[in-house]
This record gives structure tokens, C-alpha cells and sequence, in this order.
């Protein structure tokens, strides 16, 4: 029989989609029957009415606000999630296949990000295989770029393997792109040291369905004429992201979220909560005396996404895993499996997982270590 649960008394730890902050769900739903009196709901809303109009120019407005985005970048919104943005990166800044491109790989979705370059760019790998794996960032010196690249691309947090780029990587005049989708708004980011910025809404600032795409406008213009329209970041610019139907739906939940983040204090507040999540889950981890295990390495260990594993006498314990995730979600502590690429638990903490949701994940946490420890 299937447990049936209230959403008060459940904590969605969820990679994405994610959790959305209470507020913004009550206001969406009461504007899904009826946006702002209008008689119909949002969803119902031409793209070309001025309502969304509104919408869609304040939504933008509110990210160059919070990001205090440079003017000379634009804020597109575009659909196909990351994943659309693996093709989209070299088709509209590299300008034939015999471009060189670097690539940091520090994860599963910087990986998959090469694999697709590969079908338009020359793909480097700035780091080999023999720097251990998905479990740390080498330095600077063992960097492999190539002088004059088309551009740098980077993962700023791998929400598989829990690697987190503490700042950019320094990389000179050479284009950086970065996939920011899992830590967005959870803590500053300079925009002016990038060529683009992307992310994904559905795990800090929206639901799926919209990605958010920040570029430097002296890029735009410069596709391949073979790439499909809906990719080309500049008919987006010039058309403010209508150039067809976009995903109204959310684009309103974005923005009801960066509202969310503004009226609580801004990305900085985020960062302090950002901060203190971590902290509190990582203090029960590090007291566990190896009953708990990240393999990270700590200073790259992403605050966002943490995956760890259950050990006895040093050995992951899948049992015990079984174990932690039931009685977990029996107290509704939900959607803690990792990824069934790494196995183990994987953490996630963005925005609207609050400091309280996190220390009740804790004291769960130490009890099951006590009751559980042989």
C-alpha cells in the first residue's frame, strides 16, 4: 500500500525537479484558474499578450538585478534544458568543426557536455583520467588548455559526483562558458569573467521547462548558418525570448521565484543559507567517524549536492543504504537516493530547503548512526 503524505510534512531533497518554496506554489496556484483577474489562467496566456510581455521583461529584469548582470549581456530564456546547451555553445561561438574547444570534466554532466561538443568542435580535455576521477579539481599547473581555444567550458557543480568549483577557473582572454544550473543563485557568481552562463530553472529558481542563458552580446551573430533556430542565441536576443511560443508556465514560476529570493534577502542571503545547510549536514558527517562518507575532496566538495555513502569497516554498506532512504522518507525525508550511477545517498540543498529542513535531515541522521553503528 502506498504511503500517502501531506507536503507540510514532507522535505523534497530532490536533485530537480526540485522543491519549490511554499509561497511560491499557494501564489501559483491560485493564479493557474485566474492570472491577475484576467479570467483565465497563466498558462492560458498568449505569448504575445501584453501581460506575458510584462511577465517575460521583469523576469529578466529581476535576474539582472540579483546577478547584477552587466549591461552589455543579455538574459535570453530558451528550452531543451542543459542539455540543449551542449550543442548550442559551439554551434554559436565557434565558427567551423576545426575549432578547438576545452572542456574541464569534473562530472557526469560535463562529460556528457564534451560528448556532444565532439560533433561540432575538436574537444580537449583540460584535465586527464589520471587526476583522480571525479573526486577533486588538480591545480592550475596540471591544466591542459590550448592557447587561442574557441572557449573553456565548466560545470561550476556536478550534481552527480558532488564536485564544485570553488571560484571560475582563470583562463585569460579565452572565452569561459559555465553550466551553472545546480548552485544558480545559491551564491554570487561574476558574470563579467564569462562569455556565457547558463542554468537550468528546475533546481534553484523555477520548474523545468526554461533555461536561463546569460551572454555577452559581442558573441551574438556569430552562428554557424547551419544552426537550427531556437539555438541561436541571437534571433533569441533580438525577438526577447518570443520569437516562438515559449514555456509561459515557467517563466511565471521563475519568476515567482526570483521574487521569492529578492524579497529574503537576495543571492547573498541564499549564500549565508548556503553556507549554514552545509555546515550543519557536514558537522554530523564529520562526527560520524567514517560511519559517514563523502569521497570529495573537501574543498571541492559541492555545498548543493552532497552524495555520500554508508561504510562498515571501511566498505560502502548497500543494506544499510536500503535502510537509511526507508526509514528517511517514513519521517518525510524524500528523494535522498544518489544517483544510480554512484549508488549511495546524494543531498541536495538548494534554495528552498530551509536551515530547519536540513537540521532535522541531521538529528535523523545522527539517530540512525546510533541506532545503526555495529
Amino acid at each position: 500500500m502506498s504511503l500517502t503524505r501531506k507536503r507540510e510534512n514532507t522535505i523534497n531533497f530532490s536533485p530537480g525537479p526540485a522543491a519549490l518554496p511554499d509561497e511560491v506554489v499557494r501564489e501559483a496556484r491560485e493564479n493557474v484558474m485566474n492570472y491577475k483577474g484576467l479570467g483565465l489562467g497563466v498558462m492560458e496566456l498568449s505569448h504575445r499578450s501584453p501581460e506575458y510581455t510584462a511577465l517575460n521583461l521583469q523576469t529578466q529584469d529581476l535576474l539582472r538585478s540579483l546577478l547584477h548582470i552587466p549591461s552589455n549581456y543579455q538574459v535570453l530564456f530558451q528550452q531543451g534544458g542543459g542539455t540543449a546547451q551542449f550543442a548550442a555553445i559551439p554551434l554559436n561561438l565557434t565558427p567551423s568543426e576545426d575549432t578547438t574547444a576545452d572542456y574541464f570534466i569534473t562530472g557526469m554532466w560535463s562529460q556528457k557536455a564534451a560528448k556532444e561538443g565532439e560533433k561540432f568542435v575538436k574537444v580537449n580535455h583540460v584535465l586527464s583520467k589520471a587526476d583522480g576521477g571525479y573526486m577533486t579539481i588538480p591545480e592550475q599547473s596540471q591544466w591542459n588548455l590550448t592557447p587561442g581555444a574557441g572557449f573553456v567550458y565548466y560545470c561550476a557543480n556536478e550534481t552527480v559526483h558532488g564536485v564544485e568549483f570553488p571560484e571560475p577557473p582563470d583562463v585569460g582572454s579565452v572565452p569561459l562558458v559555465c553550466d551553472a544550473s545546480s548552485n544558480f543563485l545559491t551564491r554570487p557568481i561574476d558574470i563579467a569573467k564569462h562569455a556565457v552562463v547558463y542554468a537550468g530553472a528546475q533546481k534553484n529558481v523555477g520548474c523545468a521547462g526554461v533555461t536561463v542563458v546569460i551572454v555577452r552580446e559581442d558573441l551574438l551573430g556569430k552562428c554557424r548558418p547551419y544552426t537550427p533556430v531556437v539555438l541561436d542565441y541571437a534571433v533569441t536576443a533580438k525577438a526577447k525570448s518570443v520569437y516562438n511560443t515559449p514555456p509561459v508556465w515557467s517563466v511565471y514560476i521563475l519568476n515567482l521565484v526570483l521574487k521569492w529570493i529578492q524579497k529574503h534577502g537576495g543571492v547573498e542571503a541564499m549564500e549565508r543559507n548556503r553556507v549554514a545547510k552545509f555546515q550543519s549536514l557536514i558537522s554530523v558527517i564529520d562526527q560520524s567517524g567514517g560511519f559517514y562518507r563523502i569521497p570529495v575532496e573537501r574543498r571541492f566538495c559541492s555545498h548543493v549536492n552532497i552524495p555520500f555513502r554508508i561504510t562498515v569497516a571501511g566498505e560502502a554498506n548497500s543494506d544499510l543504504e536500503a535502510k537509511f532512504l526507508s526509514d528517511a522518507a517514513a519521517l518525510g525525508l524524500v528523494q535522498l537516493k544518489g544517483h544510480r550511477s554512484v549508488g549511495g545517498i546524494r543531498v541536495c540543498l538548494y534554495n528552498a530547503i530551509s536551515c530547519e529542513d536540513v537540521q532535522k535531515l541531521a538529528s535523523f541522521m545522527s539517530h540512525f548512526m546510533l541506532q545503526n553503528r555495529n
